[in-house]
């Protein structure tokens, strides 16, 4: 295997660093390794916000689900779609133009992703451990008020970077399933996700069923899922007001 595939393979989410500042140099590779990435037309439909204040950091372990080792991170980098900058052209070219809607959204949202594993890949080759910060969709209005974001600017992802302590080198990364359970030929098919849950986690019987219960109560059901989705159609309904 090549080292590029092998760092994929091996890659998982880091929570706890060494406290050690990220190099410059790396953090430089890192973001130009992120605009790098492949992006619709060629028009970059995201920014990043590079987190280096403290008391932001102490603030965003808070609003983004009560998760300490955000403040510790050494780098934190948020991802945003934006398609404020390619509007106020638009319009300064045509005042008629049309405003951006939900597709645009979507767009900017999957530049903004992309770019963001990019990041991932380019973290990794370096050394350094990362890990996804999803819950920075929660409290969109609080979120759009800490960070400035202007009209057409939406917080899509977050990325803790730093270098992983010898006890998160050593932790095993979590099971994945097999290309067989996700990968359909030509159309979709259905699948037993149970028995993918079972033959991914080794559980059968009742052991399988009170995984999927614990598992179903603590992501489904859960006050971050909840308060998720209330601030994503809060931000739809903003991104698409006149």
């Amino acid at each position: 295997m090549n080292e590029i595939l092998q760092s994929l393979h091996s890659r998982k989410s880091v929570r706890v660093y060494e406290e050690r500042p990220v190099e410059p140099e790396k953090k430089r590779a890192i973001l130009e390794a992120a605009l790098q990435a492949p992006t619709a037309g060629n028009m970059t439909l995201y920014s990043v916000i590079d987190v280096t204040d403290p008391q932001l950091k102490e603030t965003l372990a808070i609003t983004c689900d009560h998760q300490p080792f955000i403040a510790q991170a050494p780098l934190v980098l948020i991802f945003c779609a934006d398609y404020s900058r390619w509007f106020q052209v638009f319009q300064a070219t045509n005042p008629e133009t049309r405003r951006p809607s939900y597709g645009d959204f979507l767009l900017a949202c999957c530049d903004a992703l992309i770019a963001a594993q990019n990041a991932v890949v380019a973290a990794e080759a370096l050394g350094l451990g990362s890990c996804y910060i999803g819950d920075i969709l929660e409290r969109y209005e609080e979120h759009k008020a800490l960070l400035g974001l202007p009209k057409y600017v939406a917080p899509v992802t977050m990325l803790c970077v730093g270098y992983p302590t010898e006890q998160q080198r050593r932790r095993a990364k979590p099971p994945r399933f097999r290309v067989e359970d996700i990968v359909h030929a030509n159309r979709y098919q259905s699948r037993d996700m149970a028995a993918m849950v079972a033959a991914r986690q080794g559980l059968e019987g009742a052991e399988l069923e009170r995984w999927l219960d614990a598992f179903r109560r603590r992501k489904w059901e859960a006050d971050f899922s909840v308060e998720m989705s209330r601030s994503v159609r809060a931000m739809l309904a903003d991104w698409t007001s006149p």
